[in-house]
């Protein structure tokens, strides 16, 4: 065991005193750190007001409108005429087409007309006199005959009655709405109705089997045209989906940001040079220079489309040109920054040879500051992909207004999903282009 008199310690206190003598910052910075985020929590509860928020919230509707997402519904209504008939109508732009017989709604013997919701566990059978609705283990008639609909019974809890109807949900499956003289069923169905063929379509609801031979070996159901031309006119002009006009905006988005960030590069690059104090030697030029490009990236993307919404009008030129301003300043910001942290003794050799100018920046700056110039702007690329979605909400052009209308409308929830996919296909696409581009550009290995 060794013993340290206090001569040998007051050495090694003297040698080490970040070790012997911390400051009260280093003793005492990690808990005020850990007591100033807790402060910081619960002003943020009592600022936005969190528990009232979230008791408040509307949770329900989320389960709604994800399932929305991969689902579609199907709306008969079934109206009570005077004569004790019962007339089935659908919606004008029914997924089942313009003359819809399915197999869920069969008509009785004895002039009512039953519609299975789900299976035989919820159901609906309408006639003249009642409506009576089976679900949850339970059969609920409903009195229709009178001025209003009188619920028989006790009322459960999955129905609701109002003034002149009552509303029965039945979750996931749909809803049923009961007034006197008719009987509205929102039926649910999971997947995407007619996403290859719309009801106009001449292939809509033939089996697939018959649709392949029909293209391959079939007689021409338009004599002027190839079934197979017909086929991919359908698909592409499908009236309920828009293939073609969805495809052609998000090559619209996709060439937007690509032009966009490509000329702000190209406008940033030359200009990063005389920002550069150890470039350019000119501290006023360098500051007004540094200014512009904060300038440029301090208004936002979305406010830069707008403006040229309102010069150029709506398209993608509004589009290119907020990410090209944007980019100039971003870009032009970081390249400066890099060629300010370059190791200017390669830069000083070469110039020591009696090198031009143009020499001098081509081998002893460009070597260095090509990797960060590479992937800035790559990064910068893939970012603008997703950025170029919400300038075209405001009009500038892109797969970001069809988005903004669909979601509008609160009932084309499937087109937005579709979009959304869309969308998250080309980000991940360009992900993975833009690591391995710039992998391979700067020589080292993607992992």
């Amino acid at each position: 065991m060794t013993v340290i008199d206090a001569n040998r310690m007051r050495e090694i206190e003297a040698r080490y005193p970040e070790y012997f003598h911390r400051s009260f910052r280093q003793r005492f910075g990690g808990l005020m750190i850990l007591i100033a985020t807790l402060l910081y929590s619960l002003y943020a509860v009592w600022f936005f007001d969190l528990p009232k928020l979230f008791a408040e919230a509307h949770w329900e509707r989320v389960g709604i409108y994800l399932s929305q997402w991969v689902s579609y519904e199907v709306q008969p209504e079934l109206r009570i005429e005077d004569d004790g008939s019962i007339d089935i109508r659908y919606p004008r732009f029914s997924p089942l087409g313009d003359n819809p017989h399915p197999d869920w709604l069969v008509n009785n013997p004895d002039g009512s007309i039953t519609v299975s919701i789900s299976g035989t566990s919820r159901s609906v059978t309408v006639s003249k006199s009642e409506t009576i609705v089976t679900a949850y283990g339970i059969s609920v008639p409903v009195e229709v005959s009178s001025g209003a609909p009188k619920v028989v019974g006790p009322v459960p809890g999955w129905m609701t009655v109002y003034d002149d109807n009552v509303l029965a949900d039945l979750g996931s499956a749909g809803n049923v709405s009961i007034s006197v003289d008719r009987v509205k069923i929102r039926k649910r169905f999971i997947g995407w109705a007619n996403f290859i063929f719309d009801t106009q379509s001449s292939f809509f609801d033939k089996p697939v089997g018959e649709v392949i031979g029909l293209i391959v070996s079939g007689s021409r159901i338009k004599p002027e045209q190839s079934n197979l031309s017909l086929a991919f006119d359908d698909i592409w002009n499908n009236s309920e989906w828009q293939h073609g006009d969805v495809w052609t905006k998000l090559f619209q988005t996709i060439v937007m940001a690509f032009l966009g960030t490509l000329l702000g590069s190209l406008a940033a690059f030359p200009l990063a040079f005389l920002a550069a104090r150890n470039i350019t030697p000119n501290r006023l030029l360098n500051q007004i220079l540094k200014r512009f490009f904060d300038f440029l990236r301090s208004v936002d993307m979305l406010i830069w489309a707008l403006f040229l919404t309102r010069a150029f009008g709506p398209g993608p030129l509004a589009g290119s040109g907020a990410i090209f301003l944007t980019e100039t300043g971003t870009l032009g910001k970081l390249y400066s920054e890099g060629l300010e942290n370059i190791d200017n003794k390669p830069r000083e050799g070469i110039k020591s040879t009696g090198a031009e100018t143009v020499l001098v920046h081509r081998y002893g700056i460009m070597p260095q500051i090509v990797p960060v110039i590479v992937s800035q702007t790559l990064y910068q690329w893939e970012s603008n992909v997703r950025g170029a979605t919400i300038i075209g909400a405001v009009g500038a052009g892109g797969i970001g207004l069809k988005l903004w209308e669909a979601m509008r409308t609160n009932a084309n929830w499937e087109n937005v999903a579709y979009m959304v996919i869309l969308i998250l296909i080309v980000v991940f696409l360009f992900d993975a282009a833009s690591n391995a581009l710039r992998h391979r550009l700067m020589g080292t290995k993607a992992h």
